[in-house]
């Protein structure tokens, strides 16, 4: 009951994703206990004209508001769009429908609206119910978004089909707008801002290349070979990010112009805080075709974290991946935990740990199981149809 505001979309895949792993793997009731409590603490913030949620809320009050830097007011794509699984899984254990009502309720907006040239903006304003600024990103304000479109239908043991259909499409679109290869033959996703594609990509974008394989099966139009290349191909652009800088670890953004390629221009873009997005693609990858040029280059990511991140503490990020001298920021990442050193155990770990068959990972890379609910239909979900 504290007077202190919290990101609704970090505590729903880091506290409550990871409370609910915890109670899958366990059995003990504290976890399932404590993931609903917090969730019924973050509930306020969908109090809004349009239910979409504010990005935070007050634990206390339950007041909700939106960061002062969005566009006019906007909620996230990436933030509003990141609740699906782990709100699917809180009806399921409690058989309260508010929560799947909630994210039910985000996904019929949503097919309802405009879409410019088949993109989703990543803004939203939760008052009047409009895009913000057309910015689309598979990077930072977008990326989670795409990635629980795909996890929803997995998760529902692929009967969820709307949702399946919403991932297609979306992808087709990226596809056609955002995805071109470089000069160097290096295939990219780009950032559409007000009107034309940015050849810049992010560390973050570079989980699309595990999503592209994990959504290969079941894709439509016999397409699953064309996404899994396409998995391949970003995942080795990632690599080279990697690469070809002194520290042999990624920058947190990378150009493909004026002959640069896959390399961080900007002083503010050559560090790496421990970011796990190019190591979850290397597992996917590693899981879907089991060449072992993966596991490779997860153990050369091993080295370089080892060598350079190690602090006394624990381990910090570097400022600058280009320099051989690195100076540290002093912060180790909770997500260094629950999903770079995770990601790379499981990448040289057997398939059978936490098969993908009967485990779905949220985007903080807990993992939830796959709802077998056969003719049992989710409370809640009836009044959605």
């Amino acid at each position: 009951n504290k007077n202190a505001e919290v990101s609704v979309f970090e505590v729903n895949i880091r506290f409550i994703g990871g409370l609910l792993a915890a109670y899958y793997l366990s059995g003990q009731e504290v976890f399932k206990v404590k993931a609903v409590q917090l969730a019924e603490k973050l509930l306020p913030a969908f109090n809004t004209p349009t239910g979409i949620p504010w990005a935070m809320v007050n634990l206390k009050s339950g007041v909700g508001r939106n960061w002062g830097w969005a566009s006019a007011g906007s909620s996230i794509l990436a933030e509003f769009g990141t609740l699906h699984m782990e709100f699917v899984h809180l009806t399921y254990l409690t058989g309260n429908p508010a929560y799947y009502q909630k994210v039910m309720h985000i996904r019929k907006l949503l097919a309802k609206m405009d879409r410019p040239n088949g993109l989703y903006p990543n803004y939203l304003n939760p008052r009047t119910g409009r895009w913000g600024q057309h910015h689309t990103s598979v990077g930072g304000l977008g990326d989670s978004f795409y990635e629980y479109l795909l996890k929803a239908w997995l998760m529902s043991d692929k009967t969820d089909t709307e949702a399946r259909k919403t991932y297609d499409d979306a992808i087709e679109a990226i596809e056609r707008h955002l995805i071109r290869k470089s000069n160097g033959g290096l295939t990219f996703i780009g950032e559409w801002k007000n009107g034309h594609l940015e050849r810049k990509m992010g560390h973050l974008t570079c989980f699309a290349g595990g999503m592209f394989a994990l959504g290969a099966d079941g894709s439509p139009d016999d397409k699953a070979g064309h996404y899994l290349q396409l998995g391949a191909e970003i995942a080795h652009t990632c690599h080279e990010s990697y690469d070809r800088t002194v520290l042999k670890l990624g920058p947190e953004a990378f150009k493909f112009d004026s002959g640069l390629e896959a390399v961080a221009v900007r002083q503010n873009e050559k560090y790496y805080i421990l970011r796990p997005e190019v190591i979850e693609t290397y597992w996917y990858m590693w899981r879907f075709t089991h060449d072992p040029k993966y596991r490779q280059w997860g153990w050369e990511a091993v080295q370089a974290i080892d060598k350079y991140c190690r602090v006394s503490g624990g381990f910090s990020g570097v400022k600058d991946v280009y320099s051989s001298n690195p100076t540290y920021d002093d912060v180790q990442q909770s997500f260094f935990l629950a999903e770079t050193l995770k990601y790379l155990y499981l990448l040289f770990s057997s398939d059978e740990l936490l098969p993908l068959e009967n485990w779905v990972f949220n985007t903080e890379a807990h993992p939830l199981p796959v709802l077998h609910l056969g003719n049992i239909t989710l409370p809640g979900s009836e009044t959605q149809r």
